[in-house]
C-alpha cells in the first residue's frame, strides 16, 4: 500500500515522504480500514517540523490523527464492527470513558497515523461515522471535533441556552465550537484578523464578529456586545498570546478551555481576575471515545457539518501541509485518499 511517513529526525516538509509499505493485517480484536479521507490539525505541522513535544520523530511515522474510512476486514473476536461500516479512529488509544488516566498514545505521533491507504485500529479505538456526514466531513472530527465538544459540553459548567460562547480564530476547533454552541442555543462570538473569514463565520451562524486587528481591545468589545456580562465559555486556541484577554472578558462562573497556542508566546498572564468571577480554566486534551460518541449523536441529530476549506488529492498531501502553513484557510483542510 501507499503511505506517507515523516522520516526519523524530520525538521521540515522535506521529511514527508510517500512510501510503499505492506498492507497491514488485523489482529483478533482489530479492524482493517480502507481510508477515504484525512484532515490536518496544527499539531501535524509541529510533528513534521520536529517541534512537537519531545522533538523530531524517533522513527519513520505515518502522520495525521484524523481520518475516516470503510471497514474491509475484521479480526475473529471483533464484535463492535462489521465489513462495510464507515468509521473513524479515536485520537487516543485506550481512553474509552471517564476522566483521563493518561498519558495515552495518540495517532500520528507517537503511534502511526492515518495518511495511508489502509490502517488497522483496535475495535475499542474506533467509532461509527454520523449518517449525515461524508468521509471528508467525518475525517474532521477525531481531534478537532472532540476537542471542541469536550471544552463546551463535557468539561466544567455545562452550557445553557442563551449563554455566550467565544471562539478564538476560524480554524477547525473554533468553527466546530461555533456549530456546537449554536446547536446548544447559545450566542457565539468569533474573533479573526480577516473580514473574509468573519463573513464565513457569520454564514455558519455567528452572532457577533470581532476583527482583532481593527479592534485590538477585543475583550472590551466583547464585554460591550454582551452588556457587560462576558463570555460563559471560551474556546481558547491562542494560548498565552490571547489568554489574558480571554480572562478579562469571562463571565461570572464562566469557563475557558485551553486548547492550543497558535497566537505565540505573548506576555505573562495574571489569573487573579478569575477569582473575582468564580471562573475556571480547564486544560482540554481532546477527549474519550464516549465523548466522541456523544458528539456524533449531536452531529447527526442537528445535521452539523464541519466546514471544509479545501480538499487535496492523496498525491498532493504536501501541498495540503503548505496550505495549512500559510494560515489563510477557514475550517478544515482535507486530503482525499480514496
Amino acid at each position: 500500500m501507499k503511505a506517507y511517513v515523516v522520516t526519523k529526525g524530520s525538521t521540515d516538509l522535506s521529511g514527508l515522504k510517500l512510501v510503499n509499505r505492506p498492507k497491514p493485517k488485523p489482529g483478533e480484536t482489530d479492524i482493517l480500514v480502507k481510508m477515504h479521507a484525512a484532515s490536518l490539525n496544527y499539531r501535524d505541522q509541529l510533528v513534521i517540523s520536529g517541534n512537537y513535544h519531545d522533538g523530531s520523530v524517533k522513527r519513520d511515522t505515518i502522520p495525521l490523527s484524523d481520518g475516516a474510512g470503510e471497514v474491509v476486514g475484521v479480526g475473529r473476536k471483533v464484535t463492535r464492527f462489521k465489513k462495510g461500516d464507515r468509521v473513524t479512529g479515536t485520537f487516543f488509544r485506550d481512553w474509552i470513558s471517564g476522566p483521563s488516566t493518561g498519558p495515552h498514545v495518540a495517532l500520528g505521533s507517537p503511534a502511526d497515523g492515518v495518511l495511508a491507504e489502509y490502517v488497522v485500529f483496535n475495535q475499542e479505538d474506533a467509532v461509527k461515522i454520523p449518517a449525515n456526514l461524508s468521509y471528508a466531513e467525518a475525517a474532521c472530527l477525531p481531534c478537532a471535533g472532540v476537542t471542541a465538544w469536550n471544552a463546551l459540553m463535557e468539561t466544567g459548567k455545562p452550557l445553557q441556552p442563551g449563554d455566550t460562547v467565544l471562539v478564538i480564530g476560524t480554524g477547525g476547533v473554533s468553527m466546530l465550537g461555533l456549530l456546537f454552541g449554536k446547536a446548544a442555543g447559545c450566542r457565539v462570538v468569533v474573533t479573526s484578523s480577516s473580514d473574509k473569514k468573519l463573513s464565513k463565520a457569520k454564514a455558519l451562524g455567528a452572532d457577533f464578529l470581532i476583527n482583532y486587528k481593527k479592534t485590538p481591545d477585543w475583550d472590551q468589545e466583547l464585554m460591550r456586545l454582551t452588556g457587560g456580562k462576558g463570555a460563559d465559555a471560551v474556546i481558547e486556541v491562542g494560548g498565552v498570546g490571547t489568554l489574558q484577554k480571554s480572562m478579562q472578558c469571562i463571565a461570572m462562573q464562566g469557563k475557558i478551555g485551553i486548547i492550543g497556542f497558535v497566537a505565540g508566546p505573548g506576555q505573562g498572564v495574571n489569573p487573579i481576575g478569575l477569582a473575582f468571577r468564580a471562573a475556571a480554566i480547564h486544560g482540554i486534551g481532546v477527549g474519550s471515545r464516549a465523548m466522541f460518541e456523544n458528539m456524533n449523536a449531536a452531529i447527526e441529530a442537528n445535521n452539523i457539518k464541519p466546514p471544509i476549506d479545501k480538499v487535496f488529492p492523496f498525491a498532493k498531501a504536501p501541498d495540503a501541509i503548505r496550505h495549512a502553513q500559510n494560515q489563510k484557510f477557514f475550517g478544515k483542510i482535507v486530503v482525499r485518499i480514496a
